[in-house]
């Protein structure tokens, strides 16, 4: 038996979660120290301009690609690395604790490995999806569809969840109605770009890869579907 003192008061996070942070924290922070001219000499202040025109994901070269029949590898890296660049601090701390709170719930659900299939399938979905708009043009980067994938397991491991209790399973998707509301409000103020349509599309495909990754999701949901 494990003594109360001896307990950890801190519930630690999975290693999966940490890495992915410390991956965006990373970046961020040696772009913030170029930018001040404490790292890099002078040439750091351009470092995320330029880490942006080349990890960026950007919708003509992937139409690009696929008129020319080529995929070079430094272009089809932009499909997965797009989620680690920011605009800046702000930015990149918003995606990062967004990334814990949720990858933690995620990852000790349903495991570290498939958290991190949740979070990369999601940003390919979301550059996919946004690349199929007509006319998009602006490059899509940072780790918001990616973690809008977690939103979407965190809402199917909910809605789950709600269904074993005898709720109403409608409330799963509350969080993800919220922060919606949210973004519609702030373009509607502030103007915005179409970048939101990649992160409804992340979350879409997190929910869907879920139903996968959870054993025997698929059949629970044609059961529930069925029911009505």
């Amino acid at each position: 038996m494990v003594h109360p003192h001896n307990e950890n008061p801190v519930n630690p996070l999975p290693p999966a979660v940490v890495a992915l942070a410390l991956v965006i924290v990373g970046i961020e922070a040696v772009f913030g120290l170029g930018a001040r001219g404490l790292l890099g000499g002078p040439e750091a202040v351009g470092w995320r301009l330029a880490a942006i025109e080349r990890y960026a994901f950007s919708p003509e070269i992937l139409r690009w690609m696929v008129e020319t029949g080529r995929y070079p590898p430094e272009h089809l890296l932009r499909l997965l690395s797009y989620p680690f660049v920011h605009a800046g601090f702000t930015h990149a701390l918003f995606a990062a604790v967004m990334l814990l709170a949720l990858g933690k719930i995620v990852a000790e659900t349903i495991g570290g490995a498939a958290m991190v299939a949740v979070f990369f399938v999601s940003a390919l979905g979301g550059a996919l999806v946004f690349t199929a708009l007509p006319g998009t043009t602006q490059p899509l980067f940072g780790a918001f569809p990616p973690v809008y994938g977690l939103i979407g397991a965190f809402t199917y491991l909910l809605w789950v969840r709600l269904g074993q209790m005898g709720a109403q399973q409608v409330r799963a998707f509350s969080l993800i109605g919220v922060l919606l509301g949210i973004q519609l409000v702030f373009g509607v103020l502030f103007g915005g770009g179409l970048d939101w349509v990649a992160d409804v599309a992340g979350f879409a495909s997190g929910f869907a890869l879920t139903i996968v990754l959870v054993p025997g999701g698929f059949h629970r949901l044609l059961d529930r579907l069925r029911r009505g």
